[in-house]
């Protein structure tokens, strides 16, 4: 039953080669690193311009009632 967890072939050699032979930067080198840094990035985004349309909205103020 647990043999699928434990007898697991290792790929620590493989993936080193693949890591030291590339000469792209380090967050490239791993297969789905292009969508992980995407996708942070893609978050920052939205973070970094959320914060400045409130702060715009808290500088402007309300409009001023008679």
């Amino acid at each position: 039953m647990l043999s699928a967890l434990v007898n697991k072939p290792n790929r620590v050699v493989e993936k080193q080669r693949l890591v030291q032979n590339s000469h792209a930067p380090i967050y490239y080198r791993l297969p789905r690193s292009k969508f992980y840094v995407t996708s942070y990035y893609a978050i920052f985004t939205v973070g970094i311009l959320s914060s400045a349309v409130g702060a715009y909205q808290l500088i402007k103020g309300k409009p001023a009632s008679e």
